[in-house]
This record gives C-alpha cells, sequence and structure tokens, in this order.
C-alpha cells in the first residue's frame, strides 16, 4: 500500500513539472518585471529580430548550462547556425549577441537586475521575475 502511495505520489509530481512553465523541455523563459513578452515574441528576441517592447530596449543573455536545449526547442536552431545567424547579424545590423552567463543563478541575477534582460534557466526562479510560459 505504502509503495502505491509512493508511485501515485511521484507520477503526480511529474505530471505537474511537466505542465508548468518549463513545458519547452525544463526551459523556463524569464524576464526582468519591467518586461513583459508573449511566448512568441522569444525566438525574435534572441535572433535580433524584436529589440524594443514597450519602449525598453530588450537585453537578451544565454544561459551556457542550457542553451543547447533552449536552442533546439525554442530556437529552433543548432549552435552553429545561430551562431552563424549572429555573426552575419552583427556585421550587417552592428548588433551585439547575447550576452553569456555560465549558472542559472547568474542568468536569474542579471535578468532581476538589468532592466530589459531577458533570459532562461532550467529551475523555476524565485520572486522578482516573470515568467514567459511557453507552449
Amino acid at each position: 500500500m505504502e509503495l502505491r502511495i509512493r508511485a501515485s505520489f511521484l507520477l503526480i509530481a511529474g505530471l505537474a513539472f511537466l505542465g508548468g512553465p518549463a513545458a519547452a523541455g525544463g526551459i523556463v523563459v524569464i524576464t526582468n518585471p519591467a518586461v513583459t513578452l508573449s511566448p512568441d515574441d522569444v525566438r525574435d528576441v534572441f535572433l535580433g529580430e524584436k529589440q524594443l517592447v514597450g519602449g525598453i530596449k530588450l537585453v537578451p543573455v544565454d544561459n551556457t548550462s542550457a542553451q543547447a536545449g533552449f536552442l533546439s526547442k525554442v530556437v529552433r536552431l543548432d549552435a552553429a547556425k545561430y551562431t552563424t545567424a549572429w555573426t552575419k547579424k552583427s556585421f550587417r545590423d552592428g548588433l551585439n549577441p547575447p550576452a553569456v552567463k555560465a549558472t542559472d543563478a547568474e542568468v536569474l541575477e542579471f535578468v532581476k537586475r538589468v532592466p530589459g534582460a531577458v533570459g532562461y534557466v532550467t529551475t523555476a526562479p524565485s520572486d522578482g521575475v516573470n515568467v514567459v510560459r511557453l507552449p
């Protein structure tokens, strides 16, 4: 009986995790509280196509520890194509690629501190940021 209860609990917890804000393969997109984005905007932000929202300059930040999953599931490019896209955009439009942070904690701190910041993490964020609910 106890084993059955534990198994049920694990199943319910797993389903709750899959249906939460990290539904895109364990990726949670976060923004500075001054920024509100739709899920459709996220890809454009990280490809330099959307640079402003409500008069605020967007500042995307990549997370080295979660980049492969984010690029695959949200941006729908591999790392080589993403780098190529930003190299072209840098030369053609004079834009800088997103800043890079190494961990979820660094991204979270950056997004809280920098107006217009948009990043992604693999753990549920604490208060102080907006969460973009991905499909």
